[in-house]
């Protein structure tokens, strides 16, 4: 009987600041009359960001995955794509959705991301664009793919959509690649509700994918070429520019609940995602590596009996799906079986966190 009266703990809970504070920023939009294209909410936005990033260029969109469709379908031009099969399932979904083709490349078994060295021999003269993940906001070998995209001329798109916030080498992670994009969703560090962005920092390409996220237009009465509707609304941004003088608060409590995990779990039985040199990280997600699915499973039946929700994120292997062709990735099929991410968000309390650790550790054997 116990069970039903705790409280449920998720693996994410999204950071809301003070409803009062959105509502006033709201209003501002409401005073103008002005709800979309490109209001003064959606610009205050951007520049807030880009001085928050230190970045210069940005594209505000609606939701996350848009960002990937536009810069596929500018750069890559229905050719095949290297990509990672350890990523959430949009990542491939957009490649296949843009009529290009995903060639899957295993991942590195420690960091997670794609494995750079195995790149070279998956291209082909069909391949235009290398389109990976920063997994769990650990940066990829950027150096390297960039070196690999160079000598073969081909486009490197980073799906960034965790790394709010993350640098490499004191440079913030989305000034790497051809397009960097990232995701606002309200699960994120940083959210719009529902949101996303693209960053670049070639003028050109910008003036691209901003006409290509506003239907084509260049100005009301003429076009540049083709483009669909990703606009950012007002109220987005009215959310995010709410949020956003909050990202102190947020990555410091992030980084207890990480501190605790680190210091207490049994690590003799589990592994933790090792970050890549030079990183300073975001404490985006919190994933564990268990030594077998069967261990993984056994401890996910006593979270979950116990009203704590963790996720097998990221489950299946994306080279499994039944859309592409079924590649075989021994290094991604494996960890996919074993890793699964705690709860982690701003609120979780240090008795919340004994109780999971707890449960976790006494399931361990």
């Amino acid at each position: 009987m116990e069970k039903f009266i705790k409280r449920m703990i998720n693996v994410t809970k999204t950071f809301l600041p003070p409803q009062e504070e959105y509502q006033e920023i709201l209003k501002r939009a409401w005073d103008n009359s002005w709800i979309t294209n490109r209001g003064s909410l959606v610009q205050e936005l951007e520049e807030n960001l880009l001085s928050y990033l230190a970045l210069n260029q940005v594209v505000l969109t609606t939701n996350g995955t848009i960002p990937l469709q536009i810069a596929l379908k500018v750069l890559a031009k229905g050719g095949e794509v290297i990509t990672s099969p350890f990523s959430y399932v949009a990542t491939t979904a957009t490649i296949v959705w843009e009529n290009c083709k995903p060639v899957f490349v295993d991942i590195h078994p420690e960091y997670l991301t794609i494995d750079e060295i195995k790149i070279e021999e998956a291209i082909t003269d069909k391949t235009t664009a290398i389109l990976v993940t920063h997994v769990f906001g650990n940066p990829c070998n950027v150096e390297e793919i960039q070196r690999i995209a160079g000598k073969y001329k081909l486009k490197v798109i980073y799906d960034a959509a965790h790394c709010f916030g993350v640098t490499y080498k004191n440079e913030s992670i989305f000034n790497y690649g051809d397009v960097s994009t990232c995701s606002f969703h309200a699960t994120k560090l940083f959210h719009t509700g529902e949101g996303g962005a693209m960053f670049t920092s070639d003028k050109e390409l910008q003036h691209k994918l901003f006409y290509s996220h506003n239907f084509g237009h260049n100005g009301p009465l003429a076009f540049h070429g083709v483009g669909i509707n990703a606009k950012m609304s007002e109220l987005q941004a009215a959310m995010g520019l709410s949020v956003l003088p909050y990202m102190g608060t947020i990555l410091a409590e992030r980084k207890k609940v990480v501190d605790f995990y680190n210091a207490n779990l049994d690590f003799s039985k589990l592994k933790a995602l090792k970050i890549r040199k030079n990183t300073h990280w975001n404490y985006s997600y919190y994933p564990v590596i268990f030594e077998s699915e069967a261990q993984l499973l056994r401890v996910e039946k006593a979270l979950s009996y116990n009203q704590i929700m963790p996720r097998r994120y990221f489950y299946p292997s994306l080279n499994t799906i039944d859309y592409t062709k079924g590649q075989s990735m021994p290094i991604s099929e494996n960890i996919a079986s074993r890793i699964m991410c705690l709860p982690l968000y701003v609120g979780l309390s240090e008795n919340d966190l004994e109780r999971i650790v707890s449960l976790i550790n006494t399931n361990l054997c």
